[in-house]
């Protein structure tokens, strides 16, 4: 598709897999801007307009949050769309979520620890039943 072809808006929910309503609500928040309209209202996309929707996506399958999209979006937008605009924040926002994962990673380590020494008891516990 070249970036003045256009795609309506339950052809691109099909492609990526998610539903309407989810495009027209990143549309009302403002974190995908405003669409191109037909005629009789049906809502049009631009290569631009998509591949924005695929970082939004992305963003948000990595734990990124609405209000952190929206900030970013809003970066992007007060700059002309430049993506270079949004890196220092988009940096800030990824360190901020890398140490999040870590910590989760180190209460789910240890929460397994705990269930395998748990678990050990118990075993040596009916061990030590089955013997008496």
């Amino acid at each position: 598709m070249n970036t003045q072809e256009s795609v309506q808006i339950g052809a691109l929910a099909k492609k990526l897999g998610i539903t309407t309503r989810t495009i027209r609500y990143y549309e009302e928040i403002g974190v995908l801007g405003k669409s191109n309209r037909l005629i009789g209202g049906t809502r049009t996309y631009t290569r631009d307009d998509i591949l924005r929707l695929k970082f939004i996506l992305k963003l948000k399958d990595m734990g990124i949050s609405l209000k952190e999209i929206q900030e970013l979006s809003n970066i992007f937008d007060i700059n002309a769309q430049n993506f270079n605009t949004i890196t220092p924040k988009l940096i800030e926002i990824l360190d901020q979520h890398i140490s999040k994962v870590d910590d989760k990673i180190a209460s789910l380590s240890s929460l397994r620890q705990d269930i395998v020494e748990y678990r050990i008891r118990i075993t040596d516990l009916l061990a030590k039943g089955d013997t008496n």
